[in-house]
């Protein structure tokens, strides 16, 4: 159901708009002024905006190039009860669609509006089709593993669905890519894919953004703010990282989940969404339910459909396929001759554990192509990147007798050395928020020289 906005003073003119339009299946919002329009679109962007050119705190050129401000697909149509050219000329250059003098025919109004809707849902799909196929490049399923092979006849199985999924993976697998591959093949493609990263936010602000607030719902609301929820309507939310939710925040999601339903910060009306829920951790979610630091109702909801993404290490022959394919695409991105591995530098690589998986693998091939002297990798190329540190006691180069804690402690510490104990710098280098790089650190017992926490 297409939603209009419109914004006149004079209720004779909003009034017979309002019921041609209503009778035709449209939601018909109204207000009166430049400051009740925006403070309106607070409430979510209609498809569609009418605007009156004379307002009594401002004209209808200044509305335009707020409204556009919040939304620059927005389409607006302008009407005035004394046209020129000029006046015209300014309104289109401001990014009004139409132009019309008062009293304007409502049927061909109709019609234009109805032409602007469905040319900007068009472009909304175009985008989409455009961004799934940048996205194919990054493919989920990447080599030929039996481990790839059972979760991609997974995933083929579920992509359809609006069921909640659950991916499981460590840091680095390609968790992130796998719910996006689900979005761009599921029923929701041309709708909304929004990404929130849980761990990279504080309780406070993951609410508000995902939920939205209300104008004075706290100190600095001075207007109302749609939230993620609100953006991914139709579509896809993908909550990365659910494990580090605070619980207050769970419960909420538990009645997005069941009800499909939620209140902004500050309001007490129920809002309605439709929405897909993918969410990823690499956490033991069961173990946190013990602990009481997940509640359970939502753990059992979330894993409806859990897909288990296979560490780097346990994909066989997976790592140098993928390796042969990032070396040539970064080689392409840097403006370079396409690089190769050397057999060293492969008997390097497959050497190695990594923990960070294929994040990991990614950025170490970056560095290594970015400053190797000729388009042929040798295993120094890698510096210092794949020496894992042994542990007390173990025998030189024995990293399989390493946990997996300890092999990431390691990594973590060596990138922050490499990186001057820089947090952002070292959790950029890592691929990871700055907020989990410090709860790794705390985990660690990992000591950062002072002055070098931010």
């Amino acid at each position: 159901m297409p939603e209009l906005l419109i914004v006149d003073d004079e209720e004779d003119i909003v009034a017979p708009i309002r019921r041609f339009f209503e009778k035709r299946g449209y939601t018909v919002r109204a207000a009166g002024t430049i400051a009740a329009a925006v403070h309106d679109f607070g409430d979510g962007a209609p498809d569609a905006a009418l605007l009156d050119y004379s307002l009594p705190d401002g004209n209808g050129i200044d509305l335009l190039r707020r409204l556009r401000a919040l939304d620059p697909t927005l389409p607006c149509v302008m009407l005035t009860a004394h046209g020129t050219i000029d006046l015209a000329v300014k309104a289109v250059k401001e990014g009004a669609e139409q132009f019309f003098t008062k009293p304007v025919e409502l049927p061909t109004l109709l019609v234009v509006l109805e032409r602007l809707i469905e040319g900007r849902r068009l472009r909304h799909v175009s985008d989409a089709d455009r961004t799934r196929a940048s996205r194919d490049a990054a493919d989920p399923f990447g080599g030929g593993s039996a481990a790839l092979r059972r979760l991609a006849q997974q995933a083929k199985r579920v992509a359809s669905s609006s069921l909640p999924v659950l991916i499981l993976g460590e840091t680095g697998s390609g968790k992130g890519v796998l719910a996006r591959w689900l979005h761009d093949r599921g029923s929701r493609a041309a709708e909304p894919f929004v990404d929130v990263n849980c761990a990279g936010l504080s309780r406070d602000l993951l609410e508000s953004e995902l939920f939205g607030y209300q104008k004075g719902a706290f100190t600095g609301a001075v207007s109302a703010k749609p939230g993620l929820l609100e953006t991914a309507h139709k579509g896809t939310l993908f909550l990365d990282e659910i494990g580090e939710m605070d619980l207050p925040v769970q419960a909420k999601l538990l009645k997005v989940i069941e009800d499909m339903r939620f209140r902004r910060l500050g309001e007490v009306q129920d809002r309605r969404v439709d929405v897909r829920l993918i969410a990823a951790t690499h956490r033991d979610l069961a173990a946190l339910v013990d602990e009481g630091k997940f509640r359970e109702d939502l753990y059992y909801r979330i894993k409806t459909v859990p897909l288990a993404v296979p560490p780097l290490r346990e994909r066989g022959d997976d790592l140098l396929a993928l390796a042969r394919g990032f070396v040539g695409k970064i080689g392409a991105d840097l403006g370079r001759p396409a690089a190769r591995l050397s057999k060293g530098a492969e008997e390097a690589l497959a050497a190695y554990r990594w923990p960070g998986n294929v994040r990991e693998l990614r950025n170490v091939l970056e560095r290594a192509v970015l400053l190797a002297a000729s388009d042929v990798l040798e295993a120094e190329d890698f510096g210092d990147s794949l020496a894992a540190p042994r542990r007390p006691g173990a025998a030189a180069g024995d990293a399989q007798g390493l946990t997996l804690d300890e092999l990431e402690r390691q990594h973590i510490e060596r990138t922050l050395r490499d990186n001057e104990f820089r947090v952002p710098r070292a959790a950029q280098v890592l691929g990871i928020p700055r907020s989990s790089l410090y709860e790794r650190i705390r985990k660690y017992g990992i000591d950062l020289p002072r002055g070098q926490r931010g």
